[in-house]
């Protein structure tokens, strides 16, 4: 792992560990509602006790010790929360697991993280059975989406002894049962947990090969709490916020954002299971006044357009963060007009907990990712290490004492990427303001070079979005004979549109220079996006 030291002008929250920061919560906002999802509120006095059941049965029922990982392959529900404090609790390493990987995807990140605990969705039990000779994992927890509401709603439910299953390689156990069975009061907290542990098993997109675990400590994360939370002020109110969550949580951008910042401070999450079936979206963000969301540009803008967003009351939002990928003028303004409230953008890495830069808002400068955080260092550097002038472009470097401590078991990627001095190499073009703000060029592997000339995919998805009749737009480079690469442009149009691949061909000519406009142009039904709602170019570019 890489070592460096951390900057001295921010320091650890009043909590050092994980487990304090959830005692401290529950203690201090007892009664108020946690977490809202499928028509069920909890509030934090009933998150504490059922993850502190759920941590005694881990103790008394498994081998596992402090130290160990657990993966949990779970959408946005409840249980989400209450499994992973509970392992928080027993002082576990998590492996936040996207519960649509396929049995290959899902044998790699087991196996590579040592997972010796899977809690996962019943619906996905048989997926996982086809690799479970191939992986560590020795016991196996399902849940139901609909089980703390049967769990409630029933008093006629009983705990079943035992959890191994004769026929399977794995213990079987399902939550439902270990909450009824209700350890809560044999729990006991480890007393060597400190802030230099891994608190994460956070597994990249594996863009560039197999996916790599960025090791986050929980002096990462709970720096990064503490420095996002500085960031956004007054936007953030204490036991007032009433936040959207359709992001994973099992991404590291939800992980920190909603699950440890926004609940650390007393807020109800609304957590979104299926934010792609915008109807049932719609429904449950009628049913709130909501004041905050998190989300990205592809959420944003299919929100928008949908037929029934005047179903949502407005009135009380204040706060929109993006994240994840560039978010769009176009995007911005359109949730602006339809909202009343404008779009703060950031910008970070599972590398780095994930949040380096925020707008502070209220002062936005749309097209930029803000201002480094507290604590946190941003240089711009060219191919030789060595920053550039005032202006120029080059590859964003960051130190902070959110960078992780390295790739799980990955020397060698580790190296490649923090430098002896703790630089961590991002692989964005970025060019620094002359305010100071950062605006995001593009990912370094995804610039298209035509006849020498480097073409940002985001700048001509900007001005493709731009068009009346096009809804969403992703631009990949392709082998040219005469230019060595060629602009290549898949484009959603929106419904009931009538474009022709011509017709957008010439419209870029007007508003671009000649070598950035695409060469073709592909007219789709729709891009293929990540769990997040993120473009995937190198699904395109297969």
């Amino acid at each position: 792992m890489a070592t460096f030291d951390q900057l001295s002008d921010i320091k650890l929250a009043e909590h050092e560990t994980l487990i304090q920061l959830l005692n401290d919560t529950f203690e201090k906002y007892s009664n108020k509602p946690a977490f809202h999802c499928l028509g069920q509120t909890l509030t934090f006095n009933d998150i504490d006790q059922k993850s502190k059941a759920v941590a005694a049965w881990f103790q008394e029922n498994t081998t596992l010790k402090q130290g160990d990982r657990i993966a949990i392959q779970l959408p946005n529900l409840i249980q989400f929360p209450i499994v992973a404090y509970a392992a928080i609790r027993c002082g576990y390493i998590l492996v936040n697991t996207n519960p649509l990987y396929t049995p290959r995807e899902m044998q790699h990140q087991f196996s590579n993280s040592n997972a010796k605990m899977l809690i996962t969705l019943t619906s996905n039990l048989s997926k996982f059975e086809e690799i479970a000779d191939h992986t560590g994992i020795e016991y196996v927890i399902t849940t139901s989406p609909t089980d703390l509401i049967d769990l409630k709603n029933s008093s006629s439910i009983k705990a079943e002894s035992g959890t191994s299953v004769s026929n399977k390689p794995f213990n079987l156990q399902t939550l439902t049962n270990i909450l009824v069975s209700d350890c809560t009061a044999n729990y006991q907290q480890p007393q060597s947990n400190n802030q230099n542990d891994i608190a994460l098993l956070q597994y990249t997109g594996g863009t560039t090969g197999p996916a790599k675990a960025a090791s986050l400590s929980q002096a990462n994360v709970l720096s990064n709490v503490k420095q996002s939370y500085s960031r956004l002020g007054d936007a953030c109110k204490e036991g007032e916020e009433v936040f959207a969550c359709p992001l994973p949580v099992y991404h590291i951008y939800a992980f920190t954002v909603n699950l440890l910042l926004f609940f650390s401070r007393g807020n109800l999450n609304v957590l979104i299971p299926n934010p792609r079936d915008m109807d049932a979206f719609i429904n449950t963000l009628s049913q709130f006044k909501i004041t905050g969301i998190s989300g990205i540009n592809t959420l944003f803008v299919g929100l928008c357009y949908h037929p029934n967003i005047k179903q949502i009351d407005f009135t009380q939002l204040h706060f929109s963060l993006s994240g994840g990928t560039t978010l769009t003028p176009i995007a911005a303004k359109l949730w602006k007009e339809t909202t009343g409230c404008t779009i703060t953008e950031g910008y970070g890495l599972s590398e780095t907990s994930p949040v380096l830069t925020l707008n502070p808002p209220g002062h936005e400068v749309i097209g930029s990712v803000g201002l480094p955080l507290v604590g946190t260092e941003i240089e711009i550097w060219d191919d030789n290490g060595k920053p550039v002038a005032q202006g120029e472009e080059g590859e964003l470097v960051a130190r902070g004492p959110q960078i992780m401590l390295g790739y799980w078991q990955n020397e060698e990627a580790t190296s490649t990427t923090i430098t002896p001095n703790g630089w961590l190499k991002t692989g964005d073009i970025a060019v620094k303001l002359n305010n100071g703000y950062i605006k995001i060029v593009d990912r370094k592997k995804d610039m298209i070079i035509v006849s020498g000339f480097n073409v940002y995919p985001n700048e001509v998805e900007a001005v493709l979005t731009m068009h009346d009749e096009i809804a969403e737009a992703a631009v990949i480079g392709e082998a040219d004979d005469h230019s060595g690469e060629c602009v290549v442009a898949y484009v959603v149009a929106k419904a009931g549109a009538e474009v022709t691949a011509q017709a957008i061909i010439d419209f870029c000519k007007t508003q671009l220079t000649g070598y950035k406009v695409p060469k073709k142009v592909n007219l789709v039904s729709e891009l293929p996006k990540s769990s997040v709602g993120k473009i995937l170019r190198k699904d395109l570019r297969k």
